[in-house]
């Protein structure tokens, strides 16, 4: 991708605004795959275990936040367990550019689907070209 791009990959910055050291949670970060088009970007977390009426996205000053509270109820007293379910928390810092107003999401078997559009005054727009 150019310079230019919609999501410049930067490792060094990650943006967390809960200390962990301090936080009575444990949280989990979901596997995320970000998609940049020409029509904006698409988030694809997975995030299972978690319920439609528990995820929590939104979009404050530049920060996509993505957080789901887990809760497993299994009948029975465990006697072995190797998987521990934990809230799922994650943010993004993402460009002034897109539309956060027309965002769409979709949970589909523990899969997010986030759409971000571009804004109408971001999208790539041909001038026509008069002859006088």
């Amino acid at each position: 991708m150019s310079d230019t791009s919609l999501s410049k990959r930067d490792d060094e910055s990650s943006v967390q605004a809960r200390e962990e050291t301090r936080a009575s949670e444990r949280y989990v970060k979901p596997a995320v795959d970000i998609i940049e088009t020409e029509a904006g970007l698409t988030l694809v977390a997975d995030i299972p275990g978690a319920a439609k009426e528990a995820l929590d996205v939104s979009v404050d000053k530049g920060i996509l936040s993505v957080s789901a509270a887990v809760s497993l109820s299994m009948p029975g007293r465990p006697l072995y367990t190797e998987f521990e379910f934990a809230h799922y928390y994650r943010q993004f810092s993402i460009p002034e550019t897109l539309d956060h107003e027309k965002a769409k999401a979709e949970l589909n078997n523990g899969i997010l689907t986030l759409s971000i559009p571009l804004a109408e005054a971001a999208k790539p727009r041909r001038i026509e070209i008069k002859v006088a």
